[in-house]
């Protein structure tokens, strides 16, 4: 969902040092200079943090996976943008931690996504993010107290599908119910035919994938979809069973892909040919990069 917002003239962008790369493409893109966010840490671990002095809208760029160590981090940053007279100081977390708990599964357990919306409603006043994953909550603005862009990659991993496979009609394949979406919007873009499969509980630990129409990929490429990999177990089952059925080669898209080296190299294991990631989060198969996205939600 994208929800529109008051055109903004940026001032800056700021990020912490191990995102400065894909940070610097989105100030280009704005034509806004980039600034570094220091972090100084204690003997005991605290963190002191500086930014450069910034009136106007500032943007911190800041993916939040492994969030535990970086949530302090970007709360003082955005603090001492706001005290030296930043305003709006806006967030830019291509990818959002904490979004899929957002009830108590169980007596006793914190619901993560209220938590962590709190915590970044309190400190920011606009955010900005690339699909985030979500079950029963469907748009953040019902759970953050500030405005949240919910923008879509699918129709980037689209166009780079079609880049990659020029002449072929490859099957796009969603691996279950919850990455129909993407590959519905992806096929918008492709005109490709898509499958979508559906997991299949045959007891308390064993789930499989059932796709219907399989004869469909016999003989062809299957690109599966999907808006985030973390151990790649749903993916590493859908490709077995695509390969099985006749499919010459299986690709992976994925938005955010937050797997291991080992669970990466998991998924070639399992046949996978080539993996194509978005930038929201660092991983050495980030080929889509987000700014031209990012950048034009911000000023569009």
């Amino acid at each position: 969902m994208v929800l529109s917002h008051p055109r903004m003239m940026v001032a800056s962008v700021h990020s912490f040092g191990d995102h400065e790369e894909p940070a610097r493409r989105l100030a280009t893109a704005l034509d806004s200079p980039w600034r570094p966010i220091n972090v100084r840490r204690f003997p005991d671990e605290e963190s002191l943090v500086r930014i450069v002095p910034q009136k106007g809208t500032a943007v911190v760029y800041c993916p939040l996976d492994h969030p535990n160590g970086r949530l302090v981090d970007l709360l003082l940053a955005a603090s001492a943008l706001r005290d030296a007279g930043a305003q709006p100081v806006v967030l830019v977390a291509p990818y959002l931690c904490y979004m899929r708990q957002d009830i108590a599964f169980r007596p006793g357990e914190a619901v993560s996504q209220k938590v962590v919306a709190r915590l970044l409603s309190g400190a920011f006043d606009r955010i900005v993010t690339v699909d985030p994953h979500l079950h029963r909550t469907h748009d953040l603005n019902d759970v953050f107290s500030i405005p949240v862009m919910q923008l879509s990659a699918a129709p980037l991993l689209g166009a780079a599908i079609a880049s990659d496979n020029p002449g072929e009609e490859p099957v796009l394949v969603g691996p279950d119910e919850e990455s129909r979406p993407w590959v519905e919007a992806a096929a918008r873009i492709t005109a490709c035919s898509s499958l979508v499969g559906r997991k299949v509980r045959r007891a308390d630990r064993a789930v499989e994938i059932e796709i219907e129409r399989l004869d469909i990929v016999r003989g062809r490429t299957v690109v599966l979809i999907d808006d985030m990999v973390s151990t790649g177990s749903t993916i590493r089952k859908a490709t077995r069973l695509l390969l099985d059925a006749g499919a010459t080669r299986a690709d992976l898209y994925v938005t955010h892909m937050l797997s291991s080296i080992e669970d990466t190299a998991a998924l070639y294991d399992a046949g996978t040919t080539r993996i194509v990631s978005t930038d929201s989060v660092r991983h050495p198969t980030n080929v889509v990069q987000l700014a031209p996205l990012l950048a034009g939600a911000l000023s569009g």
